[in-house]
């Protein structure tokens, strides 16, 4: 499946829309497009879905490793993967896009803001192009998507601009009908604010199509998986939580689980009954926008009362909170939680924490054998309160975790941890043997 990488000049500049805007010009030409995101991030996967109607693949070097990566992109399918990267090219020390085009050998289409600009997009072209070398990157910027262009003298003015070598790819006019409203922990989810549909079909027109499928190429074949490694098929049963309150899972994650196990989803939110299960997935999400729903959820006291008797419970992020006392919102209300682990959890205006991570098992948990590390990343705008006496899986030898360098606090066979993982991590499949 040929690709290409939509590297932005800096987080903002709208490379999300673009990525949106491409999918449908392709998908106008007949093309199936599988839809990838560089980076940890959830949010604007699900604008891929919710355009595409096929689940967005996850690149990031850090959490999969580089062949962990070029793995996950061949599992797409397709005739062309639009890889949406993150933040601006070049940014992120543990992971960039500049990482994720090197690592599958593919171009990059460099999304820059021309809203004020005509000869500058060229010079900046020409700067993110030259600096790969400079930056120890083996990378190919070989076309402009210009964003906010108008057409015309100005549509004009930014091709003309560009370098030798830079082909000119299209634009997204300036219209409001394509602003995607944020949230805290980014843009708001696909299923609740995508982009106006004739919006995207008029920016579609407005990008050459034949000109980014000339660009598309195949990219670096995967390395094969040692056999040795693997591991196999169990008759166990996990139930996997999924409602707008954890909605945060990535499609590998499901897949590896549904590999090796029976998987059975249901809706705490919607308080459906705790399916009969040999473990529970709680993923991140939303807890906080859904708190009172699931102060009164039945399913909830259902997970303490199992939980109790010793089942697994593996909650991430948005799942620690829900496994929490209590949940307190940025309004201070506050809401009775599971109760399963010692800790009350509290919502801020500003994020807590953002990074890639990596933790040590301090001893054997439901991630993890003792002494080996995961890698991951973080992002929340809750902290966590916790007792002298708490229980942690983890040492935080990067990141921040729940409390002074720690992560994953532990109560009978539970753990919720700040920090999510890719199943490239080993993390799902350590879980799946500990039922």
């Amino acid at each position: 499946m040929k690709g290409l990488v939509l590297g932005g000049t800096r987080s903002g500049v709208g490379k999300t829309v673009a990525a949106l805007a491409v999918a449908r010009a392709l998908e106008a030409e007949g093309k199936a497009v599988q839809p990838a995101k560089a980076g940890p991030d959830f949010i604007d996967p699900s604008h891929h879905e919710a355009v595409t109607g096929r689940s967005s693949r996850t690149l990031d070097p850090w959490l999969q490793g580089k062949d962990g990566l070029v793995r996950n992109y061949h599992r797409g399918e397709g005739d062309v993967c639009v890889v949406e990267g993150m933040m601006g090219l070049y940014d992120g020390d543990a992971a960039s896009t500049a990482m994720v085009a090197e690592a599958l050998d593919l171009p990059v289409v460099l999304v820059v803001d021309a809203s004020a600009g005509m000869e500058s997009v060229g010079a900046t072209a020409l700067g993110f192009r030259e600096y790969a070398a400079g930056a120890g990157r083996d990378i190919d910027v070989a076309g402009v998507v210009a964003q906010q262009t108008a057409g015309g003298r100005h549509e004009r003015g930014v091709r003309e601009a560009l370098p030798d070598g830079v082909a000119y790819l299209g634009r997204v006019p300036p219209r409001d009908d394509l602003d995607i409203p944020d949230r805290h922990l980014g843009l708001e989810m696909g299923a609740d604010s995508a982009p106006d549909a004739d919006a995207l079909d008029a920016a579609a027109d407005c990008l050459r199509t034949d000109r980014l499928l000339e660009l598309a190429r195949q990219p670096r074949d995967p390395q094969p998986v040692d056999v040795r490694a693997d591991h196999s098929r169990t008759a166990r049963r996990v139930a996997v939580a999924r409602d707008d309150a954890f909605c945060f899972s990535y499609p590998a994650t499901v897949e590896r689980l549904r590999d090796r196990a029976e998987v059975v989803t249901f809706a705490p939110v919607a308080g459906d009954p705790l399916p009969d299960c040999d473990g529970v997935y709680l993923p991140g999400g939303y807890p906080e926008l859904h708190a009172e729903a699931l102060a009164g959820s039945p399913t909830l006291d259902r997970l303490a009362d199992r939980a109790a008797e010793g089942l697994p419970v593996y909650g991430e992020c948005g799942g620690l909170m829900a496994m929490a006392e209590t949940l307190t919102t940025a309004d201070s209300q506050t809401h009775e939680m599971a109760g399963i682990l010692p800790t009350e959890v509290r919502m801020h205006d500003r994020y807590q924490a953002l990074d890639h991570v990596e933790l040590r098992a301090r001893t054997g948990a439901l991630t993890a054998a003792a002494g080996r590390r995961l890698r991951g990343h973080e992002f929340h705008y809750s902290s966590a309160s916790v007792g002298s006496d708490a229980s942690f899986a983890f040492d935080v030898a990067r990141g921040d975790g729940i409390s002074d360098g720690r992560d994953g606090l532990m109560e009978h066979r539970a753990l919720g941890t700040y920090c999510h993982v890719h199943p490239e991590s080993g993390a799902f499949d350590a879980f799946l043997d500990r039922l």
